[in-house]
């Protein structure tokens, strides 16, 4: 039986070619010529004020929390249906997490339950576009400049994704990126933090830099550099960046083959959705599709377990995506106790289908097929 994987890193065919030039140039550390060339193509194509890469989209968050001044006894509002990483990187600075719940329809936090959850402690909020579908931010910027509350777009999975025609990751005060080799385009391990409010910009560069003015002093601006500030290393080497700028040249193309991805697996499923046996991904009026991924939303946790056994039998490799973060081991015991239904439901329900640029139609049709026998029986 031929095994249809979860995931497959896809290699446009220019990566070695620009890391052998990366290597060529002697310049393989942080901040090279291919660091500039990816810099130059977010800020020319998305209009991105300051783009900085950074090791991973985990890095960019931390940046964040510093940036933001984050201290011990700050409140951040976050959806607890994301990764670790968009509010670990606030809890290691101090801050304690306000969980909001979803929207029934989608996992993106719901605007709605944001403006109760604010206290004089609250500081900011952190949103997450879920499958790289925009969240409400109309709503969620109206609500931050209220109670004048910084707000970071987590755009991990949003690349070349839009708000009512305005790019992810151009919308919120900070947004951060990530290149690892799940997403749409991919550096292996990697992120990027972009600034979208000049007071940042400087400061942000010397927290990149261990906190010093390292970069500074390279354009000329200071005689020598020193520590200035906190910080650590959180620049990639310019072999990650030749790397990630191969696979930027070929952006259009891969998009293009997502969305026909995407498009095949909304369409074989489309008549289960409507005969109510399965929930498929909502797209609100307000949002583009950038096809990082596809799921399925089943009944129960009972039926998505049967599911996926039934899928891995087949040599399919579906996965559950992220459980609550409100009834982690590690912070339950400082929850406040509120019932978040539609973060647990999907928690318990969502099933991610195998998704990668060189997934055939045939090994797509195999998982509609077994997804359909499984519940027309």
């Amino acid at each position: 039986m031929q095994k249809i994987p979860f995931n497959k890193p896809y290699f446009t065919g220019k990566e070695t070619e620009y890391i052998r030039q990366a290597v060529e140039n002697e310049h393989i550390s942080g901040d090279g010529f291919f660091t500039q060339k990816c810099h130059q193509f977010f800020q020319n194509r998305y209009s991105f004020q300051k783009c900085l890469l950074t090791t991973s989209c985990t890095d960019a968050l931390e940046m964040s929390a510093i940036l933001l001044n984050i201290q011990e006894g700050d409140e951040v509002i976050a959806p607890s249906y994301t990764f670790v990483s968009t509010v670990n990187a606030f809890v290691l600075r101090g801050a304690k997490i306000v969980f909001a719940d979803t929207y029934a329809s989608h996992p993106n936090i719901n605007p709605d339950e944001i403006e109760a959850l604010i206290s004089p402690k609250t500081k900011a909020i952190i949103v997450v576009h879920y499958a790289g579908v925009a969240c409400d931010m109309e709503k969620i910027l109206s609500i931050a400049q209220k109670y004048n509350l910084w707000v970071v777009e987590d755009a991990a999975q949003a690349i070349d994704s839009y708000y009512k025609n305005v790019p992810l990751g151009s919308l919120g005060h900070l947004s951060a990126f990530s290149f690892h080799e799940t997403k749409n385009i991919i550096s292996g391990e990697g992120g990027m933090l972009v600034i979208n409010d000049d007071k940042f910009a400087k400061r942000a560069e010397i927290i990149r830099e261990k906190g010093t003015n390292r970069s500074a002093f390279f354009r000329g601006e200071v005689d020598k550099y020193g520590w200035v500030d906190i910080g650590s290393s959180f620049l990639p080497s310019d072999i990650i960046a030749a790397f990630l700028y191969a696979q930027l040249e070929n952006l259009d193309n891969i998009q293009a083959r997502r969305k026909e991805i995407w498009n095949i697996y909304y369409e074989g499923l489309y008549d289960l959705a409507q005969k109510g046996k399965i929930q498929l991904p909502y797209l609100p009026k307000y949002a583009s599709n950038n096809a990082h991924l596809f799921y399925v939303v089943c009944e129960s946790l009972e039926e998505r377990s049967a599911l996926l056994a039934q899928l891995k039998n087949q040599g399919i490799g579906a996965v559950f995506h992220y459980l609550s973060l409100h009834k982690s081991s590690f912070y339950s015991s400082r929850h406040d106790g509120r019932v978040l239904p539609h973060t647990d439901k999907f928690a318990d329900c969502l099933l991610r289908l195998p998704f990668y640029y060189e997934i055939t139609p045939k090994a797509q049709e195999k998982i509609i097929m077994e997804i359909r026998k499984f519940y027309n029986s």
